[in-house]
């Protein structure tokens, strides 16, 4: 028998993404997230509230980076998940991070997480539950020991973790299980 528990925003798993901006005095600014993800081809959507630091960094800048943190840095990202660089200007400094100027858009990208999206802020829609930000993808950095033998991303080898709103949990991403598009194929000749 099933229990209800009415409406509550508990889809699982939810990602976890760390989204880098600088603040006014050049300053990096990340910020954990969990309320987003690919939108398109080349584009992300993040929903965000509105008092957030980096939202008025990223209408300041027009961009950022969107990070896949692994478990390696789950205390650094937390904690930039849970302190408001509106209170601690120091938040990233803390964290013991580093950081390096992205090439493409005026955000940075830190040097510690493996896969960084480069974005450009396409718009910026106020809507009655929040703001979301639609973002173009204008590059992907990926270092070579998340790639596998052919050069593409190695998903595993990100060593992810997802967020569990239900129980305020964090669980590491497992081993693949299956591939997409084949693993159901042979229902397909019934």
């Amino acid at each position: 028998m099933k229990k209800e528990f009415g409406v509550k925003p508990w889809l699982f798993p939810m990602p976890t993404y760390m989204i880098g901006t600088y603040n006014e005095d050049g300053s990096v600014d990340e910020m954990m997230m969990a309320w987003g993800g690919i939108c398109a081809e080349d584009m992300v959507a993040l929903n965000l509230e509105e008092d957030h630091k980096t939202v008025a960094n990223l209408k300041a800048r027009g961009a950022f980076t969107l990070v896949v943190p692994g478990t390696d840095t789950l205390v650094e990202s937390d904690y930039m998940g849970t302190a408001s660089a509106n209170d601690t200007a120091d938040k990233f400094a803390r964290t013991g991070l580093h950081a390096v100027k992205s090439s493409r858009v005026d955000a940075p990208v830190i040097t510690e997480y493996p896969l960084t999206l480069e974005c450009q802020v396409l718009e910026m829609q106020e809507q009655p539950y929040g703001l979301r930000v639609l973002g173009k993808i204008v590059n992907v950095l990926a270092e070579e020991s998340v790639l596998d033998e052919l050069g593409r991303v190695d998903a595993g080898k990100l060593n992810a973790f997802v967020f569990d709103q239900m129980r305020n949990g964090y669980y590491a991403v497992g081993p693949s299980c299956g591939t997409a598009w084949h693993s159901g194929a042979g229902l397909l000749k019934k």
